[in-house]
């Protein structure tokens, strides 16, 4: 599997790759489609310990151990990004002209069409701590992703007048310094099998001086040659992801990490997006640990995806005379249609049903719907519930805050050819110990001092 989308690389020289640091790192997706586009990790930001583990697991240790250039003063350990902007600030100031990129996606529940869309969250305010991370290393190239609702008014106050467009907030404050560029993207054009609208923004120091005008272009190039590379034809449907862990095919095993419960007995892929999944790796894939349902409830699942099946309502919520029928009060849930890419997955394990059998989907059947490969294990608790949820992150919702890698992996692409296009790295890379000479083509653009980026 030389040809798969980021098999082993650590025999290549990675020395001479850009750096960028990875905020609000969440379990890695973003991460791992940056490196496998060709960048090199400096640090990531995380403070929740399941997806720290999950991320250090993966990607610091393991076929990726050596492409993260770890800072000695920062701890591989869970970190607020607050926390470390108070207590580091000179650390960071101290990167100017050193990192390439800066990446990342504040939380998003606070802008989420998925949830109250609450203008007083305070994981909103996270949007701020980013800027100010901006402000204090100065990367060449910012990355963040976001929901689509970002891009749409709040009414804070009840004032009509007072309404608040965070993208809008964001071009302003990154303008001064920076050429604004963003975007709405479909992940499911990107070889990933979920119909998942994001926001993209792009900014870049105005010493690169970008045509902003040719990116649209940039990135569909990327993407079709991405989607060439790997054979993949789009959309990507929801039996070409899962095929392979149909329990009528496989049958169950008692779970190898949770007592009393079963799993999937993995066999083999069967489609060309599964074996691309497998990524060259052997072993039985993690995490098919299986909901426990009662009878009652597994006959209840098999007569509404009867039900969905055929009258076609499928990856879409149930109707209201059926959640009635049934007695449910949930409203999002939501038979998967095989032949299409799965909507959106959410934080919430029942928010699914499988497109032919009885049960909600696994951990491993929602990373296959993101795009994670076999490989790649997720750590901490399955579920949480109640006052945890605002507490830690399990592995559910750890696939669900994701970003896919395969839309990461095209976006860094893009902005790796940008960046070496600035250099004018036609044959020998740059030298990163260099890089701060490199960056010096700008410095007319700011005047040494920390920029008033927030009002």
């Amino acid at each position: 599997m030389n040809e798969s989308c980021g098999a082993d690389q650590e025999s290549e020289t990675t020395s001479d790759r850009p750096l960028f640091i990875d905020a609000f790192s969440g379990c890695g997706g973003l991460s791992l489609g940056l490196l496998r586009a060709g960048w090199r990790g400096l640090f990531a930001i995380e403070k929740d310990a399941f997806a720290f583990e999950t991320f250090r697991s993966n990607l610091l240790e393991g076929r990726f151990k050596s492409q993260f250039d770890w800072p000695q003063w920062l701890p591989q350990s869970p970190t607020c990004v607050t926390s470390l902007i108070g207590e580091r600030r000179n650390s960071l100031m101290a990167l100017r002209g050193k990192v390439a990129l800066l990446a990342g996606g504040p939380p998003c529940q606070g802008f989420s069409s998925a949830g109250r869309r609450d203008p007083s969250d305070p994981r909103n305010s996270l949007m701020k701590a980013y800027l100010e991370l901006v402000q204090l290393a100065e990367p060449a190239i910012v990355l963040l992703e976001n929901v689509r609702g970002i891009t749409v008014d709040f009414n804070q106050t009840g004032n009509t007048d007072e309404l608040v467009n965070y993208a809008d907030f964001l071009r302003r404050e990154l303008g001064e310094t920076y050429q604004v560029y963003w975007t709405i993207v479909n992940a499911s054009d990107y070889g990933v099998p979920q119909a998942r609208t994001r926001f993209i923004l792009v900014a870049f120091h105005r010493g690169l001086q970008v045509n902003l005008k040719t990116m649209d272009g940039r990135i569909d190039e990327a993407r079709r040659r991405f989607l060439r590379k790997h054979r993949l034809l789009t959309p990507i449907s929801t039996l070409s992801a899962l095929s392979d862990l149909e329990l009528q095919r496989n049958g169950s095993i008692p779970s190898p990490d949770t007592p009393g419960f079963n799993a999937i007995n993995y066999h083999s892929p069967r489609t060309n997006y599964q074996r691309l999944m497998r990524d060259g790796y052997s072993g039985v894939p993690s995490d098919t640990r299986l909901a426990r349902h009662n009878p009652h409830i597994a006959q209840r699942f098999r007569e509404i995806i009867a039900k969905c099946n055929s009258s076609g309502r499928l990856n879409t919520s149930l109707s209201r005379e059926m959640r009635e029928e049934y007695s449910l009060k949930k409203q999002a849930l939501r038979v998967l249609d095989p032949q299409r890419p799965a909507p959106t997955i959410t934080s919430m394990p029942d928010d699914l049903l499988h497109y032919s059998e009885p049960r909600t989907l696994t951990v491993r059947e929602n990373a296959r719907l993101q795009g994670f490969p076999d490989w790649f294990a997720f750590r901490g608790k399955y579920t949480t519930g109640g006052h945890r949820r605002r507490l830690e992150v399990p592995r559910f919702t750890q696939v669900a805050n994701a970003v896919p890698p395969f839309l990461a992996e095209v976006l860094g692409t893009v902005l790796l050819d940008v960046w070496q296009h600035h250099l004018g790295a036609t044959s020998e890379p740059a030298d990163p110990h260099e890089t701060s000479i490199q960056l010096n083509v700008y410095e007319h653009c700011n005047t040494g001092e920390i920029l008033p980026m927030f009002n």
